[in-house]
């Protein structure tokens, strides 16, 4: 997976902004964003990293690919044309949440590279659920689903957090293939409290109540079906709570589930990494959750009928195909593009065209 990315790109990448990964990253979105405004651009870029078909019906979305960008790397959808162009089958914005803000206090991203990890507190940065409507509307279909996912605000308290998820359900859901719920980052306080049984299930009955009121909202003379809606978990909960998280998404007609967010934990750490790593607050992502996140989808799968989608810790071909064996019928990435670059999108395409047949996961 080195190949130009990593003995061009990656070190340019590495060294931008004195090495702050978020500056990287939005300048990285910049470029992006420019490339899909350039058709030609567009085609070049398409016919590097374009997408080897493989596709699935997932919870009555037509997947062209297997492979998705997970949230958090285009929260406000700067770069939506540029994604299906490096082999990505479907995109994942946000999260986003029902009123604009700027996170937290910088610096909140560190990159721990000899253990091929990141730590995050961005804390939701992002313009806001109207905002994304708009730049959705404006940048029109892009040949791929699009998801959403949502959180909440951190000025909303905690009890009040289901007013400030359908606020952002409105604004999106006409332009969302489906949507996210996203009640498992630790960087918003109080947020993960929404994973226990009493508050997620308030949470997901009204939003699938109003998915469905929506959908029969829509113009007349059209059917829509509700946009589905999924659940992100997260890795540190035990086996006991998912199995309580599955339940509750059973009874409230959840549509699929996805494992894993990123984790508090340390484990993985090379001790040079855990020296650093202990130091900073935030949610750990990359090759130390590859087991973990392997477990858990594992779990899911075997506990549960509905659907799967994989990420965490895929840094490597062999690390998706593994998370596609655990039973996941997608998958997302978003720190094993940070280290591998679009070489890694464009080898699982690849290696899950050549050898896995089309799938369905109702």
């Amino acid at each position: 997976m080195n190949g130009l990315y990593g003995h061009l790109a990656r070190p340019v990448l590495f060294r931008m902004g004195g090495g702050d990964p978020e500056v990287a990253h939005h300048r990285t979105l910049g470029l992006l964003g420019r490339v899909g405004r350039s058709r030609p651009s567009l085609a070049a870029l398409h016919k590097l990293y374009g997408l080897d078909a493989a596709p699935r019906t997932v919870f009555g979305v037509d997947f062209p690919g297997v492979v998705g960008l997970a949230a958090g790397m285009d929260k406000d959808g700067l770069a939506l044309k540029a994604w299906p162009a490096l082999g990505f089958g479907f995109v994942e914005v946000g999260t986003v949440t029902a009123h604009g803000q700027p996170g937290n206090p910088q610096p909140r991203m560190f990159r721990l590279k000899e253990s091929e990890a990141i730590i995050n507190r961005m804390g939701f940065n992002n313009s806001g659920a109207a905002v994304l409507a708009r730049t959705l509307e404006r940048t029109g279909p892009i040949g791929v689903p699009i998801g959403v996912s949502l959180g909440k605000s951190k000025i909303t308290p905690v009890d009040q957090a289901v007013g400030d998820y359908l606020t952002s359900l409105r604004a999106v859901h006409p332009f969302a293939d489906y949507i996210a719920v996203n009640v498992s980052s630790p960087n918003t306080p109080g947020l993960r409290s929404l994973q226990d049984r009493g508050p997620l299930d308030e949470l997901l009955g009204a939003l699938t109540e109003e998915a469905a009121c929506l959908a029969a909202a829509g113009p007349a003379g059209r059917t829509r079906r509700p946009v589905p809606v999924l659940v992100k978990i997260a890795p540190d909960l035990t086996d006991q709570a998912i199995a309580e998280v599955l339940q509750v998404c059973a009874d409230r007609g959840i549509a699929g589930v996805i494992a894993t967010n990123t984790t508090l934990g340390r484990d993985g750490l090379t001790p040079a990494d855990a020296e650093v790593g202990g130091a900073q607050a935030g949610g750990l992502s990359g090759r130390p959750l590859t087991e973990r996140a392997r477990e858990v989808v594992r779990f899911v799968a075997s506990r549960s009928d509905l659907p799967v989608i994989g990420v965490g810790g895929i840094m490597s071909v062999d690390d998706g195909l593994a998370l596609l064996d655990s039973g996941a019928a997608l998958l997302q990435i978003y720190s094993g593009l940070i280290y591998a670059g679009p070489d890694l999108v464009t080898g699982l395409n690849r290696r899950i065209a050549a050898g896995s047949p089309v799938g369905v996961a109702s």
